[in-house]
């Protein structure tokens, strides 16, 4: 018997399906993946391209603000260079001594000094010229009139004789003092015969207070003596005469001669010749050079009134060791304003005589004077 030939399995198929359209989508992935991959790739590509592209944005932007400084610096190191450059060329230029501190005067005097203060400030140099010194000078000395109009000889006399011995006293001493004192001697001894013919101990004892008072016997006794030799006993009104007594340089003649005689002349004692150093109208020290080149700046005639304003404003505002520069009515015409106390109210604490309230130093001063709010001296022993 012919066996039958068994039929095929139907599942072989089957199975054999699916294997070939696996096969057939896996060329197919095969083939979508590399195209996968090189699209993944692009995009990559494309993302690095953005991305290196924003950070040469970033370099570029942080390197700008770096140039721009580094330009800068060089431009600062640069610029230094060209400014210095037409320095080296430039002539020195030389600096006033007045310029190197601004300073300001008081725009007004203290109550206690009633002149108006100068309305232009002036810092005279070295290099002030004569023009400029003369009329400065001359300003200086009205400004001083309206302060002291009053001004006068601080001496008590009543006639050239007296003055001369008062002024031959007065040195290495107060005017004050002087006329404290002389009271008592003129009161024994008004005459040059009779100062002449004194007990040279009477005298010695009452010209005690003055200082010096040996000294001083010997000068106002000798001058005496020599007035009633040579002159008949009345003072000389000559300059070459009065010089001749004991006792008398020119200070004291031209004192005598400006006050009893009105005859010009310039009193350089020690409060002159510091005030017009100070004022640069001369460096002279020598007291006759120092009257030369002050009597050439102003005219003759106000020789005698110029030497009461400068010595009284030595005595009373302009002092040696604390000039009371706040309180200075002439401040914008100095060339040492500062060298003193600034402040107006300080200042004024240091004023003395009328401008300080205070008492003066003649004990008979002249009417002018007390119209003024001056005030008489106490006499010798009275405080």
């Amino acid at each position: 018997m012919r066996r039958k030939s068994p039929a095929p399995e139907a599942s072989a198929p089957e199975k054999g399906a699916p294997e070939k359209q696996a096969a057939v989508k896996k060329p197919t992935e095969e083939r979508a993946a590399p195209a996968e991959k090189a699209g993944a790739k692009k995009t990559a590509e494309k993302a690095a391209t953005k991305k290196a592209a924003s950070a040469k944005k970033a370099a570029s932007a942080k390197k700008a603000p770096a140039k721009k400084s580094a330009a800068k610096k060089t431009a600062a190191k640069k610029a230094p260079a060209r400014k210095t450059a037409p320095a080296k060329k430039a002539p020195p230029i030389k600096k006033a001594p007045a310029a190197k501190k601004p300073l300001v005067a008081p725009k007004k005097a203290t109550a206690a000094v009633e002149a108006a203060p100068a309305k232009t400030v002036v810092h005279p140099g070295k290099g002030e010229s004569r023009t400029a010194l003369v009329r400065r000078a001359r300003r200086i000395n009205r400004e001083l009139a309206e302060v002291y109009p009053y001004a006068h000889p601080e001496l008590d006399f009543d006639n050239p004789f007296q003055l001369l011995v008062a002024t031959v006293l007065s040195a290495q001493t107060t005017d004050l003092r002087v006329n404290q004192t002389t009271p008592a001697l003129f009161a024994q001894y008004p005459t040059p015969e009779d100062l002449a013919a004194a007990n040279p101990e009477k005298v010695e004892e009452i010209l005690r207070p003055c200082g010096f008072f040996r000294a001083k016997t010997r000068s106002v006794m000798g001058l005496s003596k020599a007035l009633v030799e040579d002159f008949g006993g009345e003072v000389p009104g000559r300059l070459e005469d009065l010089v001749k007594l004991p006792g008398v340089g020119r200070k004291t003649a031209f004192v005598v001669l400006g006050n009893a005689f009105g005859r010009p002349g310039i009193t350089v004692d020690t409060h002159f010749q510091r005030l017009v150093r100070r004022w640069r109208w001369t460096e002279e020290t020598d007291p006759d050079k120092i009257e030369a080149a002050v009597g050439a700046l102003f005219p003759k005639s106000d020789w005698t009134d110029l030497s009461h304003h400068v010595i009284w404003h030595g005595r009373r505002i302009c002092h040696a060791r604390k000039p009371a520069c706040g309180a200075c009515p002439i401040a914008a015409l100095c060339p040492a304003y500062g060298e003193g106390e600034t402040d107006p109210e300080k200042a004024t604490k240091l004023l003395k005589y009328e401008k300080g309230g205070l008492p003066g130093q003649r004990l008979k001063p002249p009417q002018a004077y007390l119209d003024a709010g001056g005030r008489p001296a106490p006499p010798l022993g009275a405080g």
